[in-house]
């Protein structure tokens, strides 16, 4: 197959960059007649590769793109997902190449969702039309499940996916969104924690006051703020939350052994990062802390006066934002329920507090033995020459939790990307060398599936 990629690779990337030009930014209501036409471009392609039924499904804000070829009788099917939103662009100024005017530097390619998510998402597209032409079928049954609005937290994909679970139904579910541990070293992710968000607003006075006139006899809004915040952690880094960590795993040696495999290098991350030293919950790793334990982080604060000069007041009001990252068994609107208790505990009488959730989402663990996850890792292995390792990344992807309860399928976290591809940031990019190499890892893995 991989002459097959040589021979097409110029039209492959000057399809890809068709793609790209579309500036299908979900979060911004002046392009949604840009996410749309992103909604139509992906169906085409589906059908100019031999895709059927295949539909433009309308949702309360951006549409889903669904397509199937169920003809290999007796073979597992497999359900495709990724999505075509892509986010916003600015600061343009930080942008080296137009961000929706794909360029190619060094093998790469530079634009707005090359690597989040539009060239991983068009490597299965690719690799489905190039093992058609050259067999006349395919190895597996394939469906597609393509969103446009994972950028702003997929609101209606999950609705869709409970009231379609025959629709999706499939013997596994194949996500490339996620990255390598470095350039050459292929990974396949096997869990991902889950998210909850929130801000806190405490209010005093109905008024910001005169310091001079009221400071030292009236209660002041932003210490209040600090009192809360930092009574939400212990002096061992662990969250001071009663009953947070219910349902919390015990981290097993086998697990801490699959951990250990992930290259880490301290040294190297605190010059890169300009910092002196690591911090977290002791008795665990860097790689520990940040895939495997829960966390609760303080995102930002506001309130007083904090423009240019000086203004002597004390405050009447102040909010801060928190997120949690999630663990095992760990509910969301439990551990809300549990935040909202221990501040509304603390508050003195003098002040006010509203709390509100924003993000929740589950966490998810996969078994990294599944037949699935393993075929994925021989057909990584057969390209690259490299086994991939088993990461387990600190952040959320909320649709991959939902999948798997309500398909109840694996799902094969099977990325392309690097973690130096800048996703959400000025001169996001996507390495041709793992687009290429990508699809032929994709054909190699149905082959695999159908054997």
């Amino acid at each position: 197959m991989k002459n097959e990629i040589q021979v097409h690779k110029e039209r492959f990337i000057n399809e890809l960059q068709e793609f790209l030009k579309i500036p299908s930014i979900s979060s911004l209501s002046e392009h949604k007649e840009d996410v749309h036409a992103g909604a139509e471009w992906v169906a085409e392609s589906l059908r100019k590769v031999g895709m059927e039924n295949v539909e433009i499904i309308p949702t309360e804000r951006h549409p889903i793109v669904y397509g199937d070829w169920l003809h290999a009788e007796g073979k597992p099917t497999v359900l495709i997902y990724g999505h075509y939103d892509v986010q916003p662009a600015d600061p343009f100024e930080l942008w080296e190449t137009l961000p929706f005017e794909p360029t190619i530097q060094d093998n790469k390619i530079y634009a707005r969702g090359a690597t989040d998510d539009k060239g991983q998402l068009f490597i299965h597209i690719k690799a489905l039309e190039l093992i058609k032409s050259e067999n006349g079928t395919l190895p597996v049954n394939v469906k597609f499940c393509i969103e446009g609005e994972e950028e702003i937290a997929s609101p209606n994909l999950p609705p869709f996916i409970e009231e379609n679970k025959e629709k999706l139904a499939a013997d596994a579910v194949v996500i490339s969104d996620t990255s390598f541990i470095e350039k050459g070293q292929p990974a396949i992710c096997t869990s991902l924690r889950g998210a909850l968000a929130m801000e806190v607003k405490v209010k005093t006075a109905n008024t910001d006051l005169h310091s001079g006139t009221y400071g030292g006899g009236v209660p002041n809004a932003v210490h209040v703020l600090l009192d809360v915040l930092s009574s939400l952690h212990d002096e061992d880094g662990r969250v001071a939350v009663d009953g947070f960590y219910e349902g919390v795993p015990a981290v097993t040696d086998k697990l801490k052994q699959e951990i250990a495999e992930i290259p880490f290098n301290e040294d190297k991350m605190k010059k890169e990062l300009g910092i002196t030293a690591l911090y977290g919950e002791k008795g665990y790793t860097f790689n520990e802390q940040t895939g495997i334990r829960p966390t609760l982080e303080i995102n930002g604060i506001g309130g007083g006066f904090a423009a240019e000069g000086f203004k002597t007041i004390v405050p009447s009001e102040a909010n801060g934002k928190i997120s949690c990252r999630l663990v095992g068994d760990q509910d969301p609107n439990h551990v809300y329920r549990l935040i909202e208790q221990h501040i509304q505990s603390i508050m003195p009488d003098y002040a006010s507090v509203d709390i509100n959730q924003f993000v929740q989402a589950k966490a998810v663990s996969l078994d990294s033995q599944n037949p699935m996850i393993q075929a994925a890792a021989n057909a990584y292995e057969k390209v690259y020459g490299v086994r991939p390792l088993f990461p387990k990344e600190g952040g959320s992807i909320p649709i991959v939790e939902v999948f798997a309860r309500v398909l109840e399928s694996p799902v094969v976290l099977m990325g392309f990307g690097l973690p130096s591809e800048n996703l959400h940031a000025p001169n996001e990019h996507f390495h041709l060398e793992n687009f290429e190499k990508g699809i032929e890892t994709v054909c190699e893995y149905l082959q695999l599936l159908s054997n």
